[in-house]
């Protein structure tokens, strides 16, 4: 394990301990009793993940930058095992970020910054849900690419495994036939 797949997973990681944080108010809004408590709750707390400082926003999106450079330069070695594992964790990798843009962006502006008239409280509520359901989807798309990434290391030790047993029984056979 080296420098190409601390590169995917320490992006990943990052973000499952980001969206763990938003969990404490995703779980609430999804599967908890849903009241004014709760809604004033993600109002704010996703207010504020939305007014962050620049320099956040910029480090949340430059790992996303290092996360798919990395799947992608993982995939060019072009073997089995990176068309196979490589290629699934660039997908779930990808199709995480297609959720953040299409899903997170634009519930986090309904929520902070409303279009008056357009944007009414039920409006809101709504896309604080679909906020929550998006995260939820993006933490499995982030597991999915941890496990496929685990796996290809479980892969590559069991292959190599192998091939020494194979190398070993291949020596001692020849040993055996010079011995005769």
């Amino acid at each position: 394990m080296g420098f190409q797949n601390a590169a995917v997973l320490a992006p990943s990681s990052f973000f499952l301990g980001v969206l763990f944080i938003c969990f404490n108010v995703d779980y609430r809004v999804l599967w908890g009793e849903l009241n004014n408590e709760v809604i004033n709750d993600g109002f704010q707390f996703y207010t504020t993940f939305f007014n962050a400082p620049p320099a956040i926003k910029g480090l949340l999106h430059g790992m996303m930058a290092v996360g798919l450079g990395a799947c992608l330069y993982k995939l060019l070695s072009w073997t089995e095992s990176a068309m196979f594992f490589d290629g699934s964790s660039l997908a779930a990798f990808l199709f995480a970020i297609v959720v953040y843009i299409a899903v997170v962006i634009p519930g986090l502006q309904a929520i902070a910054t409303p279009v008056k008239d357009v944007d009414t409280r039920d409006v809101q509520i709504e896309a604080l849900r679909v906020l929550s359901a998006g995260n939820v989807i993006i933490i499995a798309c982030l597991i999915l690419v941890l496990l496929l990434q685990a796996g290809q290391e479980f892969a590559r030790r069991t292959d190599e495994k192998a091939v020494a047993d194979f190398k070993q029984k291949q020596a001692a056979a020849t040993g055996e036939k010079k011995e005769q």
